[in-house]
């Protein structure tokens, strides 16, 4: 697999238009890594220190629901990213992960990628961004998908009158 360089995460969808000067910075935190099916990749409230951008296979992200269990919030597949709670104190993980099948990603150390980012306000920034819209598209997701879990009907406007 060699070492990741900075036109590997170019190639990235999430890193794709990132400045070449900043990728190549990146490239330091990162590394090549598979990990094989049924693999947890981080539990809640585990400390969080990388993330991952899935190049191949598939992630199943989970949330511990008291009487049920982990209950799979989402998938992943290549392209996504995995992981940001790394970037957000207390820097623990919020829910859980397992590689669903066996799964080919590039891993960031998220504490050199944060050193990273205080050395240099404009990396931060970009990157502070993209994983806050990345936050917003996973919570959105989440909502909808409890939703769906839940055995909570729906109030009918009509009864209240």
């Amino acid at each position: 697999m060699g070492v990741v360089t900075g036109a590997d995460l170019a190639r990235e969808p999430f890193l794709s238009d990132v400045r070449t000067a900043d990728l190549t910075r990146l490239a330091k935190a990162a590394r090549f890594t598979q990990i094989p099916a049924g693999r947890r990749i981080f539990n809640e409230s585990d400390p969080a220190e990388r993330f991952w951008i899935i190049r191949d296979g598939t992630v199943a992200v989970d949330l511990q629901m008291p009487g049920r269990g982990p209950v799979v919030i989402e998938t992943f597949g290549p392209g996504a990213v995995l992981g940001w709670s790394w970037l957000f104190r207390p820097y623990r993980w919020r829910l859980g992960g397992f590689a669903a099948t066996p799964v080919q990603a590039i891993e960031l150390d998220g504490r050199l990628v944060r050193t990273l980012c205080a050395v240099d306000p404009s990396l931060g920034y970009e990157l502070t961004r993209r994983f806050a819209e990345l936050v917003v598209e996973r919570l959105e997701a989440t909502q909808t998908r409890l939703l769906e879990l839940s055995d909570v009907n729906p109030v009918n406007d009509a009864s209240l009158s």
